[in-house]
């Protein structure tokens, strides 16, 4: 039934203003207006919707990875604009001093939250 359908993503913000600049400004992305919200369009042809809810409760999971071949780069460059990156600590997660954690059996990745809350990452697209 839904083969051959464009299916896409979409999440909730508090606050369309700031994920206009956030996403089209800061992360360089392709945003357009709609009545409804917001679309993102990305490469690949991929449209994510993002939304205004007056009670958005931030997502507590990645809701958009963006893969890239340098990793250390891209956290330098998103640093510069001023995106601050989470640090965790945790028993299974570990990341250095730039936010970035090293799994042994996953890629190189560093997370970052929107202005709304929700959680995003950059991770290494490099073979280990």
């Amino acid at each position: 039934m839904f083969k051959d359908t464009k299916a896409f993503s979409g999440f909730s913000v508090n606050d369309l203003a700031k994920a206009r600049e956030f996403y089209g400004n800061t992360l360089g992305l392709d945003v357009r207006e709609m009545p409804e919200g917001l679309e993102l369009h990305i490469a690949g042809g991929a449209r994510i919707f993002i939304y205004p809810k007056p009670n958005h409760t931030p997502a507590t999971f990645t809701i958009l990875n963006f893969p890239v071949d340098d990793l250390e780069q891209a956290v330098d460059k998103l640093k510069q604009v001023g995106v601050r990156f989470e640090h965790y600590d945790l028993e299974d997660l570990k990341t250095d001093k730039d936010g970035i954690a090293h799994g042994p059996h996953g890629p190189d990745i560093a997370w970052f939250k929107d202005p709304a809350g929700n959680i995003l990452s950059v991770l290494s697209e490099k073979k280990r």
